[in-house]
């Protein structure tokens, strides 16, 4: 029961990596924008991140680190796709791509640093409840906020005039722009909004998760966190799920190797992506499913006027 209290608790913690990138990504295409450089985000906020905690030793400057250089990225990318009318795959493609070898060149001399030993915590009281105290109340507050922010962006999106706004730029910006909303400038504060909160999930990787800078260590999570919110068909609560799902998956690999289960490392290694694809194979059976639920103008350009 002890090894299990760990397994869920290790779940809690690799998911809320998952669902920090994919609420901000379901931001984006609610606002129908595709954005593929998450994972390039991921890896400046990362290596943004550790630098301010190694040279500050707070970690909540970390992650506001991170977010600045997710918003930073992500408003790049903005004003490329929705005032220059660049195709967006290609562009969050490239994003992915410089961010990758961006992160690589800045992070060289972080290489070999290290942090101050991180801080335990813990809820009085409750993490002493058996099985459940270890495994819910001993996480750091991110993982908290991150339930919190899923039900305040539920409550935006479906309860909230600026959320009915948002949604109708992402079905029909034509309308929208109408009745007078500006279109542009609600797409690219919801691109920059969701590039600050990739890169939250990129600094607490480097900073909590594995506090340690290594080349590439976001290892495919921004297109986890993409696929997510097809996974989750733009619900925030099934991103939440979705990113404790995966997450699951990607810590059942170690808790099977520290159990001595003879498969091959590579193997479980390959069970988070394995994981990915099935799930997104079953979904696309359903093409009418997407639909209803996909916002109708995702991925498309808009021109004012035109």
């Amino acid at each position: 029961m002890e090894s299990f209290a760990l397994l869920l608790a290790a779940t809690f913690n690799a998911g809320t990596v998952l669902a920090i990138a994919a609420l901000g990504l379901l931001i984006n295409e609610r606002a129908g924008i595709v954005n593929l450089g998450a994972e390039g985000m991921m890896l400046v906020a990362a290596i943004a991140g550790f630098a301010t905690a190694v040279h500050t030793g707070n970690d909540w400057l970390a992650f506001a680190a991170g977010a600045g250089a997710g918003a930073l990225m992500a408003a790049a990318f903005g004003a490329l796709v929705i005032w220059l009318n660049t195709n967006q795959y290609a562009t969050g493609l490239a994003l992915s791509l410089f961010g990758t070898g961006f992160s690589a060149f800045v992070g060289i001399k972080y290489t070999q640093e290290k942090l101050t030993e991180r801080a335990h915590f813990d809820l009085p009281f409750l993490s002493d409840i058996p099985f459940i105290g270890p495994a819910v109340f001993k996480q750091h507050p991110m993982v908290y906020l991150a339930v919190l922010f899923t039900v305040a962006l539920a409550w935006f999106l479906y309860r909230s005039r600026a959320g009915l706004v948002l949604r109708a730029v992402g079905e029909s910006p034509e309308s929208a722009h109408a009745l007078g909303y500006p279109v542009r400038r609600i797409r690219l504060l919801a691109v920059m909004t969701g590039g600050a909160l990739c890169g939250v999930a990129g600094a607490y990787i480097s900073v909590i998760y594995t506090p340690l800078w290594v080349e590439g260590m976001i290892a495919g999570k921004g297109w986890i966190a993409l696929a997510l919110t097809t996974f989750a068909t733009w619900r925030p609560a099934r991103v939440l799920l979705g990113a404790y799902l995966f997450g699951g998956v990607t810590m059942l690999q170690f808790h099977l190797q520290g159990e001595g289960v003879q498969i091959p490392s590579q193997f479980l290694t390959m069970l988070p992506y394995v994981a990915t694809i099935v799930v997104l194979v079953l979904i696309s059976r359903n093409a009418n499913f997407i639909k209803v639920n996909m916002p109708a103008s995702i991925g498309k350009p808009f021109f004012p006027g035109s």
